[in-house]
């Protein structure tokens, strides 16, 4: 056995590792042996029995739960296994709250202590109530966007006059009081009770270099249309292109991959973090970056289709309403598609230090492919010979030379042009094309 997640080895007990108790409970549940080497191996315990009698009281004591405690044996040596499952309360020892991750062990403070506490309980930072903020401060005028935008799907939404029965009916309002969704979604002065719920957009010379900052601010509904339009207005360039007699001009990134990059960003963003969403642009990409935590899924799964598990799920209901995003979890995959429909590479999705980050490139595949031939070309023709390549090249500058005029300007034989004509047919360079007289040559590398 080695330690995991599971799994802790220690060789004698110190009623300290009663944290390891806390831990466990807190994470997924495990074992905590005793009498174990960090290699795994078994060293015995001393005066088993004793510790068998100690431990399931001195652990209720401390932490308020009964572990499962058995006695072990193994080639002779006797050792003990701390049964542990996991705790659908916060368990915490001495007042201080434990988690695992792999064969970590670590105390939780600040944002992630608030974070688990609230999850334990069934909270989420959406859910709870925001003491002090009034219906006065409801900016009435994104109220009135919304039912207008959330007709199509939820019909009878546009008829509703009275604003907090309205608030009622979008499970906003709890006890007469509103949640801090209700405050992100529709609030007047957002930023007077959640500073970082903004985005910050920056023009970068570098990952050092700042040339220009942009602070969107407003509730998240204002930020939407504000942020893509200081993007497609200051930061983005566009180029041009033609569809029949047409002129069309296009973002370097596709508008709706953006949208709903932006989108997934607010809506699975971490508000009990004090790191707005960051979008940096960059001469060769775009970059946007927000605290967040993985349900369930991986990187990997979010370049395919995968089941929707919005971290905010008012949030996200207010927004599916108001027709912004789906309901399937096919946000990221049509991320994908829109960019890769425009010739760009697939953006990619990192997850670093709790930021998810989802980097955008201009590089176009067909600018890649060419490159790539280029870079080919260039190998191949590096391999002939030096007169190989004096042939190569005055073929090159006049298709329609003749075997004799090589000749007679390289102050060679025909019979050895001839020679040095089929290596460079059998290398794949040249191809001849038409009759001897009448015909040319076809330089293959260059095409």
């Amino acid at each position: 056995m080695k330690e995991n997640q599971l799994i802790e080895f220690k060789e004698s007990w110190r009623d300290e590792y009663v944290r390891y108790v806390s831990a466990f409970c807190n994470t997924n549940g495990g074992t905590l042996y005793i009498g174990i080497d960090d290699k795994g191996r078994v060293v015995g315990v001393e005066r088993v029995e004793v510790l068998i009698e100690k431990l399931p009281n001195f652990i209720a004591q401390k932490t308020g739960i009964m572990p499962v405690v058995r006695l072990c044996e193994t080639n002779g040596k006797e050792y003990v296994a701390i049964e542990l499952q996991p705790s659908a309360m916060p368990i915490s020892v001495h007042g201080k709250y434990y988690v695992r991750s792999g064969s970590v062990t670590s105390e939780l403070q600040g944002n992630q202590l608030n974070m688990f506490l609230s999850a334990k309980m069934g909270l989420t930072w959406e859910s709870m109530v925001e003491e002090g903020f009034t219906a006065d401060e409801i900016d009435l005028e994104t109220v009135e966007r919304f039912k207008t935008l959330a007709k199509d799907r939820v019909p009878s939404i546009e008829k509703e006059t009275d604003m907090l029965v309205l608030m009622e009916r979008l499970n906003l309002i709890v006890g007469g009081r509103f949640k801090r969704a209700a405050v992100v979604l529709f609030g007047k002065n957002v930023q007077k009770y959640v500073l970082q719920a903004r985005i910050k957009i920056g023009k970068f010379l570098s990952d050092t270099e700042v040339l220009t900052t942009d602070i969107v601010e407003g509730n998240l509904i204002q930020q939407v249309d504000r942020t893509l339009d200081i993007l497609r207005t200051k930061y983005l360039l566009s180029y041009i292109s033609y569809e029949g007699i047409y002129r069309r001009e296009k973002l370097v990134y596709p508008y709706e991959a953006l949208r709903e990059a932006l989108l997934n960003a607010i809506i699975h963003r971490e508000y009990f973090v004090s790191s707005e969403i960051q979008i940096r642009i960059y001469d060769d990409k775009l970059v946007i970056g927000n605290e967040a935590r993985l349900q369930d899924i991986t990187i990997d799964d979010l370049s395919r289709s995968h089941p929707s598990r919005p971290y905010n799920k008012l949030i996200a209901d207010i927004f599916y309403k108001a027709g912004f995003i789906e309901s399937w979890g096919r946000g990221t995959q049509r991320i994908m598609d829109k960019c890769k429909a425009e010739g760009l590479s697939a953006p990619v999705y990192e997850y670093k230090m709790g930021f998810l980050y989802l980097t955008f490139s201009h590089e176009r595949i067909n600018e890649r492919i060419n490159e790539r031939i280029n870079e080919r070309i260039n190998e191949r023709i590096n391999e002939l010979t030096e007169i190989e390549q004096n042939v190569y090249d005055l073929i090159c500058s006049d298709p329609h030379v003749r075997q004799s005029d090589l000749a007679i300007r390289l102050v060679l034989t025909e019979q050895y042009v001839r020679k040095i004509i089929k290596h460079l047919k059998d290398k794949g360079a040249i191809e001849r094309v038409g009759a001897r007289k009448n015909g040319y040559w076809n330089v293959k590398f260059g095409k």
